[in-house]
């Protein structure tokens, strides 16, 4: 019986262990991701975000990079870090609760694939430079709509589009922290991190979809989501990094 039992942790850990490279991918996605959220909330911060296509088509014209990262060009990279990252996740957690893993991985990569899906900044990019070289009135509101349009489609909060992608993400995360707390893999700490940076978006998101205009509620519960979020960010790519060295042994269970 005792043999067995060995047999049966061996295997287990064997399993464990090849998973080792996605790990440590996706271990490196977190830690690029800590590193580019930051850079875009300083952009946004200190170039605020116009409002009117017409804003953009200026802002475009006067500077190409600050236009794109203001139209979340850093976030395209960073959603598609988010494939090996959430796929490591379920490799690592799926002994907890393979089911809700299953359905966290799911809707994380349905939200990656819808965001990556509509925003594009270089298609705005484009129509600033044929609205700035259009030479009647007509061709520039013809060139104004189609960028008021495309505006719309990125900035929606409630039906398909960019924020339902970023809303699908959100749900992804709160559910993979709560199957944190019923893992040793990952501490109570990330576990925790991870479900209040996560409820925080959820709730951003729909502070934007009925209170668009609670400016401070929006300044508190974008910054402090983004906050802790990069600290899960940061916890889940070392204990990724811990896993990725593993090779038919025990790793030391978090508390």
């Amino acid at each position: 019986m005792s043999q067995l039992k060995l047999n049966h942790v061996t295997d287990a850990e064997t399993a464990d262990s090849q998973w080792k490279g996605l790990y440590k991918v996706g271990g490196a996605a977190a830690l690029i991701v800590a590193v580019l959220l930051p850079i875009e909330i300083i952009v946004m911060t200190a170039y605020p975000l116009p409002s009117t296509a017409i804003g953009y088509f200026t802002l475009f014209q006067s500077n190409r990079l600050i236009g794109l990262l203001d139209l979340y060009l850093l976030e395209i990279p960073v959603y598609a870090l988010f494939v090996p990252l959430f796929l490591a996740l379920y490799a690592a957690l799926r002994r907890a609760n393979e089911s809700y893993m299953a359905l966290a991985t799911t809707l994380a990569i349905i939200g990656i694939t819808v965001f990556l899906a509509t925003n594009n900044p270089f298609s705005m990019l484009s129509l600033s430079d044929q609205y700035a070289a259009a030479t009647t009135d007509a061709q520039r509101s013809l060139f104004l709509a189609a960028g008021q349009a495309m505006l719309a489609n990125t900035n929606q909060r409630a039906v398909e589009g960019f924020n339902m992608g970023f809303l699908l993400v959100s749900v992804a995360g709160l559910i993979v922290s709560a199957v944190m707390l019923r893992s040793n893999i990952f501490s109570k700490v990330t576990a925790y991190v991870g479900i209040l940076a996560s409820a925080l978006s959820l709730t951003d998101y729909f502070r934007v979809a009925f209170v668009p205009a609670a400016v401070l509620l929006l300044l508190f519960l974008a910054l402090a989501s983004c906050l802790l979020l990069l600290i899960w960010y940061i916890l889940i790519a070392r204990r990724l990094f811990q896993l990725g060295r593993l090779e038919k042994k025990t790793l030391p269970q978090q508390s």
